[in-house]
């Protein structure tokens, strides 16, 4: 990125370039608007934020305490906030992504209103939400420098060199808000060229990283819920294939592909696969299938046989005309998927699971790794999950394989609040605040996400504001609820106005017309600055 100095001297260049027609155009004011703007496409995010994407995942493999995480956003609002706040908290947005969930924009972004997480809601809203959120957070860049060339045109005034120095080393040394989205395609929204076709409209908005589970596209569901329906490994790495020639189309090299995979609870498969080579990827998947043994003089005109050890075998099929798999081999399915994505172009896992316990996903990331030693997973530490519930009932078997007195306690009703105040919780408790750290040390996750925060959260926040606004507390549930909060917590959005632009839009008409601006931001009329600075 250009400093500032250098991107006046540029536009003084072109002043001279163009003659007197450019007279009125200011070089500081024309860099300065320049500097605001860091990235001017869709692409150039992407480049960038990708090259960030693989040195943390270079950081990661040297120390396995440099994790990243994220949440889930359905806004660009939203995602712009979080990015404030992990510069304001943190001073830095380090290590700290956007997850783009497929299940959020189902619910809360399709034109047919609230859908389940089934792939129904229009994929090109997919890559629309991803291009607002980038907007978002692009303005995120231009109103905090907005101020920092407010406050240096202030020190230039008042003659304050060392000041407006200062100023210039910051904005010279401006940490973007613009950080990498791992975005959910889904299971590709149809065939491959679709795949394809949707992965390019995704890049082109901004995404350096592309999630894709290995389902069934027209019979997708969410990964926390039943009738989950797995496609042959060759199907899969088509789509893996399709995604990489999508990145490498667009220019983005160092493009980053998640392979998914949801064998861990899907016991179907909509078809059986061709195998050529014993012992190939698709007699692999062939040998999972739940089989009876038959004589041949049992079987039915037309029906689907499997040969196996020399004896003939009929798959266990259902009315829907799906084949079953046998129930104990989830485990061995979701390893071979792992191993066959990354050996096919995939750079990160993904491996949805019933519950977050550090040593089930352990077990399975190991026997991963003994063929493909640097294995880095994306997790969803998902919401579907009874965090409470489950992280007592694992500090309970702790301390019952510790010889602990357990007594006390009834592990069928550990998510009473009656417990909340006891040992156990508070064991549960650092379990889980130390799950992350943990299981990125153990389990070679790499990346840690939430993928419906923010649902909850804005759920949650407009409940009780409804519940007191609406009852006895009247304007006080706003006001100490919201806004108090806000102002003691120097949250930039109690100025609403200037974090919509207004002070930007202001300081653009100072620019484009001098004097003759007219500007909201009248110190006399603008009730903003009731709340200072």
């Amino acid at each position: 990125m250009t400093n500032y100095s250098n991107a006046i001297d540029t536009i003084r260049e072109l002043k001279a370039k163009f003659g007197s027609t450019w007279a009125d155009i200011s070089p500081e004011d024309a860099a300065r608007m320049q500097m605001q703007n860091r990235f001017k496409t869709g692409l150039d995010i992407a480049k960038y934020t990708a090259a960030i994407m693989r040195k943390d995942m270079a950081d990661y493999d040297a120390d396995s305490s440099k994790y990243t995480q994220s949440l889930g956003c359905w806004h660009g609002f939203i995602a712009q906030q979080k990015m404030i706040a992990n510069k304001k908290y943190f001073g830095t947005t380090d290590k700290k992504y956007i997850y783009l969930s497929g299940w959020m924009v189902a619910a809360l972004r399709s034109e047919f209103g609230p859908l389940p997480d089934q792939s129904m809601h229009e994929k090109t809203s997919v890559p629309a939400l991803i291009a607002e959120i980038y907007t978002f957070l692009r303005q995120a860049d231009a109103k905090e420098m907005n101020d920092l060339f407010r406050a240096l045109k202030k020190a230039n005034a008042a003659g304050d060199t060392a000041q407006a120095a200062k100023i210039t080393a910051q904005i010279d040394g401006f940490e973007t808000h613009v950080v990498p989205i791992i975005a959910d395609i889904d299971a590709g929204f149809g065939n491959d060229e679709a795949t394809y076709l949707l992965a390019k409209k995704m890049i082109e908005a901004g995404a350096c990283a592309l999630q894709i589970e290995n389902q069934v596209s027209d019979a997708k569901q969410c990964g926390h819920q039943a009738g989950k329906v797995t496609v042959p490994h060759e199907d899969f790495i088509a789509k893996i294939h399709a995604l990489r020639y999508a990145f490498l189309e667009m220019g983005v090299e160092e493009g980053i592909i998640v392979a998914r995979t949801d064998s861990e609870g899907a016991d179907l498969t909509q078809k059986i696969p061709v195998s050529t080579v014993k012992g190939d990827l698709a007699s692999q998947y062939i040998s999972y299938l739940d089989t009876v043994e038959i004589d041949i003089a049992d079987a039915q005109d037309d029906e689907v046989l499997i040969k196996r050890d020399g004896k003939l075998h009929r798959p266990k099929r259902l009315a829907s005309g799906l084949f079953q798999f046998r129930a104990d081999t989830q485990i061995d399915r979701v390893v071979l998927d792992c191993v066959s994505s990354l050996q096919n172009g995939a750079d990160l896992l993904w491996i949805e699971t019933a519950t977050p316990n550090v040593a089930e996903i352990a077990d399975m990331v190991n026997r991963v790794k003994q063929t493909i030693p640097n294995a880095k997973l994306v997790y969803n530490n998902s919401p579907s999950f009874n965090w409470t519930l489950n992280f007592r009932q694992q500090a309970y078997d702790a301390m019952v394989a510790a010889g602990k007195d357990v007594s006390a306690y009834d592990r069928a009703k550990l998510m009473s609040v009656d417990y909340d105040a006891t040992e156990l919780a508070k064991e549960a408790d650092e379990r889980i605040r130390t799950f992350q750290a943990d299981s990125s040390r153990e389990a070679g996750i790499f990346h840690h996400l939430i993928t419906l925060p923010t649902y909850h959260t804005a759920a949650l926040s407009t409940h009780e504001l409804a519940k007191g606004y609406f009852g006895d507390q009247g304007m006080l549930a706003y006001v100490g609820g919201v806004q108090r909060k806000e102002i003691r917590e120097g949250v930039a959005c109690v100025k609403h106005q200037a974090m919509a632009g207004s002070d930007i839009g202001d300081d653009h008409k100072e620019i484009f017309a001098g004097d003759q601006a007219l500007k909201a931001g009248d110190d006399s009329k603008n009730t903003m600055n009731q709340f200072g600075g």
